[in-house]
């Protein structure tokens, strides 16, 4: 089986690289190599061809023969500034819908699509007295005096967090989530038109050998982890205890295996979603603090209360369905793969 695997020299896209070349598939590996990734004038790897995803006529040739499209290439990251919105809007989601035009154009019809929890926006709550409610979002009154819980809309009292499924709506509230959502609509939309299949995987914080280093861009893992190697305490936004999933990339790489299995085998106008996660949730200073002693060095994460508005409180989904459908589970412990990231290699 031969597979365009697009982001193909980033820190996910090498590791699904290497995994479906390990599972027997042919691979055809391409990037853009953009600087927020790779730094300036990184050089390109040999068994990667430079590509834009957003250059219809480089596609024709590449998409020639193959049998399914594995798509990872994406400006990542929370985003920093405003000005930062045209780089998702352009890389993100005017990159797929060219390419999801050039795959229907040559006749390829199956895409495995690299997605984000983000979608989800603030996670699913309960209140005590309420039950499941959908919080707005969280005042900069509050986050400036503070109070960083999410509160139930309707006595004010604080929420407790729940996993959420795939079954959930869509409610993105920054740049790249808006950006991750917009390439599922595409990808469904694409399914529908063209009678062909897809699944999105919904990554949780991947971490592993290989993240980009000193970068606001990369996952805070990374953050953290370049923070140590500066011999400096990380810095712990918030008061520490929001929760998240940290999956290990190569728990990342076997999803995706398991995805091409799956998409392979799928009847015209399949689309599927499925997280993919870890199972085993964490808070913020406790993956600051599982990374700071893998260094024995003896650094204290620092929690500074500072936040940024755009950040949701708790965001855990679920991964029984990939469980259940593509007979996925992670095998990183983060207590133990966190542990070990604290002297992995950075790019």
């Amino acid at each position: 089986m031969r597979v365009v695997l697009t982001g193909a020299a980033g820190f996910i896209g090498g590791a699904v690289a290497t995994a479906l070349t390990e599972a027997g598939y042919e691979v055809v590996g391409v990037d853009v190599m953009l600087p927020q990734a790779h730094g300036d004038d990184a050089p390109l790897p040999p068994d990667v061809l430079l590509r834009d995803v957003r250059d219809a006529d480089a596609w024709t040739d590449l998409l020639r023969g193959a049998d399914a499209v594995c798509h990872q290439a994406a400006v990542v990251g929370a985003g920093v500034k405003v000005a930062d919105l045209p780089e998702y809007a352009s890389h993100n989601d005017l990159g797929t819908a060219v390419l999801l035009a050039a795959m229907h154009t040559v006749g390829v019809d199956r895409l495995v699509l690299a997605s984000s929890m983000v979608v989800y926006g603030e996670g699913r709550y309960r209140c005590a007295e309420h039950g499941d409610v959908t919080p707005p979002p969280r005042p900069v009154a509050a986050l400036e005096a503070g109070d960083f819980e999410v509160r139930c809309p309707r006595c004010a009292g604080a929420l407790a967090w729940a996993t959420i499924d795939e079954d959930a709506p869509l409610a993105p509230r920054g740049a790249y989530a808006a950006s991750k959502a917009a390439q599922e609509h595409y990808a469904a939309s694409w399914v529908r038109q063209a009678g062909a299949a897809a699944v999105a995987l919904r990554y949780h914080n991947v971490y592993g050998p290989h993240m980009p280093r000193d970068t606001p861009y990369s996952g805070v893992a990374a953050m953290f982890r370049s923070a140590l190697e500066r011999g400096e305490a990380p810095r712990v936004y918030e008061d520490g205890t929001q929760v998240r999933d940290f999956v290990h990339v190569a728990d990342v790489a076997r999803a995706n295996v398991r995805a091409l299995e799956a998409v392979a085998a799928a009847d015209a106008g399949d689309w599927r979603a499925y997280n993919v996660a870890s199972g085993r949730p964490v808070a913020i200073r406790e993956v600051a603090e599982l990374v700071a002693a893998g260094t024995g060095r003896g650094i204290s994460p620092e929690v500074t209360g500072e936040f940024r508005p755009g950040d949701v409180r708790h965001i855990v989904a679920s991964p029984e369905l990939a469980e259940r459908e593509l007979g996925f589970r992670a095998e990183v412990r983060p207590e133990d793969g966190l542990a070990e990231f604290a002297t992995a290699p950075l790019r």
